[in-house]
């Protein structure tokens, strides 16, 4: 087993990426305090072929230095666009067809684990503040909650890191459907 090189990765350009066909996932960012937070989500969308982020509230935009620093490039490769606040942005994907949910801890929320798209279908997730999580408000635009299992004391993941487990799993099980 050996290391592979940069040349044999085959990495898309930032061209080729935007051409290429995306996944109908969207992430959407609520509130988001740290910029390194917000670009590492976006380093996360561009590894799985997004479709795009979805910024609300007082989460920084690109340009911005601690964005790029963790982004590595991907704010320029992923679409993405800013909503005055979380409301908006459920209304718009609503209005395109996406099942929208929460990524929070709560009543009736479905485990990750257990969540089945068709492959098909366009889905958005929304991730909360570092602190206070997604907004009870938000969450009740949501067709629903979608829950990390956690089996520690914590109970509390980073964003960033919530947003990887989750992405990947959706990603995951389209690539698994997709065969």
């Amino acid at each position: 087993m050996r290391k592979l090189s940069m040349d044999e990765l085959n990495r898309k350009t930032v061209d080729e990426f935007k051409q290429s066909e995306k996944i109908p996932v969207i992430a959407v960012l609520e509130n988001i305090r740290s910029a390194y937070n917000v670009g590492s989500v976006f380093r996360t969308a561009d590894a799985f072929l997004l479709e795009a982020i979805y910024i609300t509230g007082y989460t920084c935009t690109p340009p911005h230095k601690e964005i790029k620093k963790t982004a590595l490039g991907a704010e320029d490769s992923v679409t993405w666009r800013h909503f005055a606040n979380a409301a908006e942005a459920i209304t718009d994907l609503q209005q395109q067809g996406y099942r929208v949910f929460a990524v929070e801890q709560a009543e009736n929320s479905y485990a990750l684990q257990n969540v089945d798209f068709k492959t098909d279908d366009k889905v958005a997730v929304i991730f909360g503040n570092e602190v206070t999580g997604v907004e009870q408000t938000t969450i009740e635009q949501c067709e629903g909650c979608i829950e990390i299992p956690q089996l520690g004391m914590k109970h509390s993941l980073n964003i960033a890191t919530a947003a990887g487990v989750v992405l990947w799993e959706l990603v995951r099980k389209r690539l698994l459907n997709n065969g």
